[in-house]
């Protein structure tokens, strides 16, 4: 039980760098997974659009495949990186993002794409250490609302709660 739950709950930065590659990977290929599925949805329905069972289930493993393998290149790359050189900065994620590239560039068989896709993906990873190192938000939290645009300022209530502060 206590596998599982860390398995579900794992996080990239639970462990500092150059730790922990296993869990590392798992909370990589989280992401990856629902971005392969999400896109092979895509995929299937609009532009695919195989015919039975089998071609779409093959569809889904072409896509999804490659980017757990994207994700688990950038892992590993990145820790090995960061054992080797004894260093955590920037430059270990721009090497992990390089060996993801090298991996798209090997799904697409278009070396000239692998390149771009790791100076994409290495600047990428530059910009996430980075915010993490500052202390910002590479993706903030999207805050939701119901009601109106500024709905969360006003009290909707009918009767307000005396004891209640604004």
């Amino acid at each position: 039980m206590s596998f599982t739950m860390s398995f579900l709950k794992s996080q990239y930065y639970d462990y500092p760098e150059g730790q922990d590659a296993f869990g590392k990977i798992v909370a990589t290929n989280k992401i990856a997974i629902g971005t392969g599925l999400a896109w092979s949805t895509c995929d299937v329905l609009m532009l695919s659009k195989p015919q039975g069972y089998l071609p779409t289930l093959a569809r889904f493993a072409y896509n999804t495949g490659p980017m757990m393998g994207m994700a688990t290149a950038f892992t590993l790359a990145t820790l090995v990186s960061t054992n080797a050189r004894g260093k955590d900065d920037k430059l270990n994620y721009v090497i992990g993002g390089f060996a993801a590239g090298a991996v798209y560039g090997a799904w697409r068989r278009n070396h000239v794409a692998g390149l771009v896709a790791g100076l994409f993906f290495g600047i990428a990873g530059a910009v996430k250490k980075l915010s993490k190192e500052e202390g910002w938000e590479f993706f903030p939290p999207i805050v939701h609302q119901q009601g109106s645009l500024n709905g969360v300022v006003h009290d909707f209530t009918l009767m307000k709660d005396p004891a209640a502060k604004k």
